[in-house]
């Protein structure tokens, strides 16, 4: 009995999940110039969909390009899925401002290029991008050309080319900027439909409050010059969210707080350039 009771007492529980993405202390300088990201640290893990919103130079891009190995760090470390951002690039994908789409190319077939690109069979390739468009709901344009295509349609096709991918890490880059608020808002409600059904980790840059709070699960508000974390904002609005979410009591406080914290950074970026 009490064998028993020794060998019960000395289970352990699990070893809890290494963070998805870690930043520690980053600084980043271009030249000899002044700290653009000076000492950003955070931790995400699987399944957040983080927002970075902020003033206007307070390296909101800066950091997904630090992220996808496009820029070097000048000091501190990413770590991404337990690798540094060079080799983790398989693992992440990344959407521009622009669907940055290839013209001469169909839309299936902007979508497989990618997977073309690291040697995918060609019947998997069809597979993941079909897919893909359904997920999107443009299964029925997969044979358009991107001149055939409105701008909330070139970039369903954009998602759908980062979904076919199932990255664990998914950056984005103000992807609905461009667009008319309404589109932008299906845009929204569908990507979080996509979320759902693969439970990738989001890096999401926006000028958008009222974007960041329907989307996010956390609110990163950084303060410009040099770019640094002002406030972590957490957004506890329950997934699925719908149209009816920007109706609630709580997504509207949450609009209008992270406004407060983004006009006092502004006052700060002010002040500073002064």
């Amino acid at each position: 009995m009490s064998a028993s009771t020794s060998s019960s007492a000395s289970t352990t529980a699990p070893a809890k999940r290494p963070p998805v993405v870690r930043f520690d202390n980053l600084i980043k300088s271009f030249g000899d110039g002044p700290r653009v990201i000076d000492g950003i640290s955070l931790q995400a893990e699987q399944g957040d969909f983080i927002s970075l919103i902020g003033p206007s130079g307070c390296g909101k891009s800066t950091v997904l390009k630090l992220m996808s190995g496009l820029l070097p760090l000048t000091s501190g470390e990413i770590v991404i899925d337990g690798m540094n951002p060079v080799n983790a690039r398989e693992e992440l994908f990344y959407v521009f401002q622009e669907p940055t789409l290839m013209p001469w190319l169909t839309v299936q077939a902007n979508v497989e290029m990618p997977l073309k690109i690291r040697g995918r069979p060609a019947a998997e390739r069809a597979a993941a991008a079909t897919k893909a468009l359904a997920l999107v709901g443009l299964s029925e344009r997969a044979d358009y050309y991107p001149l055939q295509l409105s701008g909330g349609q070139k970039m369903r096709v954009s998602i759908a080319r980062a979904v076919s991918m199932s990255p664990k890490v998914l950056l984005m880059d103000e992807p609905f900027g461009a667009l008319d608020e309404m589109t932008r808002d299906h845009l929204n409600e569908e990507l979080l439909a996509i979320r759902q059904q693969q439970a990738w980790t989001a890096f999401f840059v926006t000028h958008s409050v009222a974007e960041a709070v329907f989307l996010s699960n956390r609110i990163i508000v950084l303060s410009a010059n040099p770019g640094r974390i002002h406030t972590e904002v957490k957004v506890n609005l329950p997934y699925p969210r719908t149209e009816d979410t920007r109706l609630s009591v709580e997504y509207q406080r949450l609009v209008a707080e992270v406004s407060r914290l983004l006009r006092s950074v502004e006052r700060l970026k002010t002040k500073t350039a002064v």
